[in-house]
């Protein structure tokens, strides 16, 4: 026996009976206790969808037997309602029910677009299959029947719901559902003409996956097209699969090089040409990072970023003849964020716009034009998200945490910017808050954790903050952490070189002796606007470092310069640095 063969095999007889021990102890952590077993999956609620009038929603359950049930609650009285039986989510001739990764309804609830049989591009599964479920006939069929299995992506029904539209292999289409009548809009995809989708670049820098929109009146589409003719390719190796390697080229602009050339088009719904928006700019060094529409069939609205990301432009474009005027500029020394919460308000006449030109991160409302601006959320905090909108009753509900950057809360301000901001989320929880709130922000599904606390949900009534049932308690989970041998830990501050205070979290053994020294490992990313130093459950990544101090480590983490929710100049001191 070689001796590196018998020198591993006495390592694992010797380590064994402590990994078995350790195993058998709840108290203790392994690796692949943490990673390998299920001792701490969570249980899982959802996907949920609100209803439009913002008082049902509908969830998927497990079935005995196998498969899930699609189940309607209404959000006052809890009553249930199966209206989607596993039975029905069965196919012709198949034994088993679809595997439900996720579903849509239409306006009207009575068409269910179901999503299965994903595969991963890039980072996430974004191509798949879709069904079509007709409540009213009980008939379930595939949509795209001239597509290759899990190829179609970004379904969507069209506002009145007689319609789908969906992107397969770089190609629009839209499905008339009542007779299956198949309209190609778009023909040029390919490798390099990517339309409705985008490349590596558009997704992982500006988060960016689904790239087309239907317009409010269902009668035109709005969506991206990439250029990526003279982006050069990086080759990949794979090795881990067959036999032989394998050459894998993705298309990858580095620093410097060419990227995509990316442009707006809108075309009719029931084919034609494509008119274009004229952005300003070599297309290949400008990004336009967000577009919807504005508010109206007519307009498009479009936050168009210069390469260096450091000026971004609101535009509103002509969906007729392509023309475009600026709104509002936004500019950095450093860098500019995007919007991904614009709201239109006041029947399109003004939207919410998230800026940190007073030096944090504030939510403002515009008139369309760009010529008046209210601070909504004034003071020296950031507004780390905006939730919802109950424009009747005029509130704009957002999260933030003025006192103590580490935690979450939900506040709500007046939409005229009048008053004083209220925090709903109660002080008897601190830590970490976050919402998923209907419709009218009448209702919500709350969700609350602590370092080290694995999160609960729960249905909350807002504004009074009303618990009203337990959504996902995740009681077994829970329970199953409160057991592990767990030392103190403590959320702190350190100082730094030039005075600076930097929150920090420290992590000790539960035999922590402070005669004695300990080995200590620094967790630590830095930024940008991120943040190691949160009062929320940890998951894996928590359990990881309980490990480390069952073994006699110690575990800090520190938000330096450059990390979040503490205002522009912090986050943006590490610009070039």
């Amino acid at each position: 026996m070689p001796r590196s063969l018998a020198f591993l095999l006495s390592l694992a007889l010797a380590i064994a009976p402590a990994a078995r021990a350790q195993q058998t102890d709840s108290a203790l952590l392994s690796v692949q206790r943490i990673y390998a077993s299920r001792d701490f999956r969570g249980d899982v609620f959802g996907p949920a969808r609100w209803f439009p009038t913002g008082t049902a929603y509908t969830t998927l359950e497990e079935v005995t037997g196998g498969g899930r049930e699609i189940v309607r609650f209404d959000a006052a009285s809890g009553q249930r309602e199966v209206l989607v039986p596993a039975a029905r989510l069965t196919p012709e001739g198949a034994s088993q029910p679809l595997t439900v990764e996720d579903y849509h309804w239409s306006p009207d609830q009575q068409r269910l677009l179901i999503y299965t049989n994903s595969k991963q591009v890039w980072r996430l599964n974004t191509r798949g299959d879709y069904w079509l479920l007709d409540r009213t006939s009980g008939r379930l069929r595939k949509l795209g029947q001239f597509a290759p299995p899990s190829t179609m992506m970004y379904a969507k029904f069209s506002p009145d719901g007689s319609r789908v539209g969906y992107v397969v292999e770089n190609n629009i289409y839209v499905e008339h559902l009542a007779d299956g009548k198949i309209v190609q809009l778009t023909h040029d995809g390919s490798r390099t003409i990517i339309n409705g989708n985008f490349d590596w670049v558009y997704e992982e820098e500006l988060s960016l996956h689904d790239g087309w929109r239907w317009s409010p009146d269902g009668s035109s589409i709005a969506y991206w097209q990439l250029n990526a003719d003279q982006v050069r390719d990086f080759h990949l190796i794979r090795n881990s699969d067959s036999l032989y390697s394998q050459i894998i080229p993705i298309q990858y602009p580095k620093a410097g090089e060419t990227n995509s050339a990316a442009r707006i088009g809108v075309v009719s719904a029931a084919g034609g040409s494509t008119v274009w928006l004229n952005l300003p700019g070599d297309p290949r060094n400008n990004y336009p990072a967000r577009v919807e529409w504005a508010d109206n069939n007519r307009e498009l609205v479009v936050q168009y970023l210069n390469r260096l990301q450091n000026t971004l432009n609101l535009l509103l474009g002509d969906a007729a003849t392509g023309a475009v005027r600026t709104v509002l500029t936004e500019s950095d020394s450093a860098w500019v964020e995007v919007v991904d919460n614009l709201i239109w308000l006041d029947r399109g006449r003004r939207f919410t716009w998230v800026s940190e030109r007073d030096g944090w991160q504030h939510v403002y409302s515009i008139s369309r034009d760009g010529k008046d601006m209210r601070l909504l959320t004034p003071g020296d905090f950031d507004v780390l998200n905006v939730v919802g909108v109950d424009q009747a009753g005029g509130w704009l509900y957002y999260i933030a945490s003025p006192g103590n950057p580490t935690q979450r809360y939900l506040w709500r301000t007046r939409l005229d910017g009048r008053g004083r901001a209220q925090r709903l989320s109660p002080a008897s929880l601190p830590g970490s808050h976050s919402y998923d709130a209907g419709p009218g922000v009448r209702w919500a599904f709350h969700t609350y954790s602590r370092f080290g606390t694995p999160p609960a949900m729960d249905l909350v009534e807002l504004p009074s903050h009303r618990s009203v049932r337990p959504l996902n308690p995740n009681a077994r989970l829970r329970e199953t952490v409160a057991k592990l041998k767990r030392g103190p830990v403590e959320f702190t501050s350190l100082r730094g070189a030039d005075g600076v205070s930097l929150n920090a979290w420290i992590m000790k053994p539960a035999n922590f002796d402070s005669t004695r020294k300990h080995p200590v490992l620094f967790f630590v990313y830095g930024g940008p606007g991120s943040q190691t130093v949160l009062d929320s459950w940890g998951g894996s990544q928590y359990l990881w470092h309980l490990m480390l101090t069952q073994k006699g480590y110690i575990v800090a983490s520190a938000d330096n310069r450059g990390t979040g929710a503490r205002g522009r100049d912090w986050r943006k001191v590490i610009y070039r640095q």
